[in-house]
């Protein structure tokens, strides 16, 4: 197992974060004996950073009890996270913190992030609340040792978060087909200039890259040195020396057992020229099945009407390369139902500002029209309906 330096912490984390969303599972519920030799085998293997939420159905109580079960509380660093999408009121922070610690049978949580932050108009909401002297109170009280938070939205709005905040860590999705994805590549680097740790979510995309489109899969495998999609993946995310953890989540031991192995010789640059072609010709296959040309560039944005253009754009696209259901969940964390200021293709009035100031000189307007109308079938529209009016009702209550 590679190790790489928390330089805020100066803790040494392993290079395979293990991601707990996805633990096995029975038609009854979890399957703890299945989730309980997958842990302690990482644990053996290594791995010392364990990642889960509030939100994850049982997996914090899961993860707790294996933990305990088998005294290795003090070999590992729990992640959890507070649920921001149900916090009420500032009683709320305790109420879900106490809760996670209980589930987790532990006093104290080593790496303890807001959840799903999307900008600073969120921040600044649970600012006004009293989340820093929160943070503060409980870093003193030793219950939280590192306070961060996970973003899902768009790159401007991370670059503002990094520095409104002296944040011990972050948590961004990169993979190699979303370089200019949310934080992207400039996040990233923007974090690791600010000697911010960044651990990576879904280098694997669920596990579709793992199993990516027929096209991608015979470039991989006619490749020199060919190896299988997954460790093209996870080597493309470890070739950068700002992932500081990149997280899976393993659900069979064949695939603990590859992780490992790759994690093994995880290192940053490492990959050579020869494989940034082979990387170069798969995403020319992805985006010949893309609709919109957008690169992430983000000049478009801020957006007056606050639709998360490159983020509806990326949603979009990996709908036809991936499934819908991947892009529609993309299009869930990035655009719509993740804070109280929805960014879906629908808010869009037509203003034309964001076409003034894009590079490519796409058809903005017209290429969102197709997002809602893929993205935003009747029951999901339905959905985002009540969900304004529901935010619109809270807003004025919070006034």
């Amino acid at each position: 197992m590679q190790y790489r330096i928390d330089k805020k912490s100066g803790n040494k984390l392993s290079v395979l974060g293990f991601g707990c969303m996805r633990f096995p599972r029975t038609l009854a519920g979890a399957d703890v004996p299945k989730t309980g030799r997958l842990i302690t085998e990482a644990v053996a293997g290594g791995v010392n950073y364990f990642d889960t939420a509030y939100v994850y159905g049982s997996s914090e109580e899961v993860l707790g009890t294996i933990l305990e079960k088998n005294s290795l509380r003090d070999k590992v660093h729990i992640a959890t996270k507070l649920p921001l999408i149900l916090c009420r009121s500032p009683q709320d922070f305790d109420k879900f913190f106490n809760k996670e610690l209980e589930r987790l049978r532990t006093t104290y949580i080593d790496y303890y992030l807001l959840h799903m932050l999307t900008g600073m108009d969120q921040w600044e909401k649970f600012r006004s609340w009293g989340i820093e002297d929160w943070a503060a109170q409980k870093k003193k009280e030793g219950k939280i040792r590192q306070f961060g938070f996970s973003f899902h939205g768009s790159q401007g709005e991370f670059l503002n978060l990094l520095e409104a905040y002296p944040w011990d860590f972050c948590q961004i999705q990169y993979n190699y087909t979303g370089e200019n994805f949310q934080a992207g590549k400039t996040g990233l680097e923007k974090a690791g200039a600010l000697g911010i740790p960044v651990i990576i979510m879904e280098p694997l995309l669920g596990g579709r890259l793992a199993q990516p489109p027929r096209e991608a899969e015979a470039i991989f495998k006619k490749a020199e040195n060919a190896k299988s999609p997954a460790e093209w993946a996870l080597r493309w995310v470890w070739d950068h020396p700002e992932a500081t953890v990149v997280l899976s989540g393993m659900n069979d031991i064949k695939q603990l057992e590859e992780n490992l192995r790759l994690a093994d010789s995880a290192r940053e640059g490492a990959i050579t020229e020869q494989e940034r072609g082979v990387y170069k010709e798969v995403l020319e296959a992805f985006n010949a099945s893309y609709k919109v040309g957008c690169t992430g560039c983000n000049y478009c944005m801020p957006c007056p009407r606050h639709v998360n253009i490159p983020g509806c754009f990326a949603a979009y696209n990996i709908s036809f390369s991936l499934g819908w259901v991947q892009g529609m969940q993309q299009y869930a964390t990035s655009a719509t139902l993740t804070s109280g200021q929805t960014g879906s293709a629908s808010n869009c009035i037509k203003c034309g500002k964001c076409e003034q100031h894009c590079p490519q000189h796409l058809p903005i307007i017209r290429s969102l029209e197709g997002v809602r109308k893929r993205m935003e079938p009747p029951p999901v529209r339905f959905a985002l309906s009540v969900a304004r009016i529901l935010l619109g009702n809270k807003k004025k209550r919070e006034v």
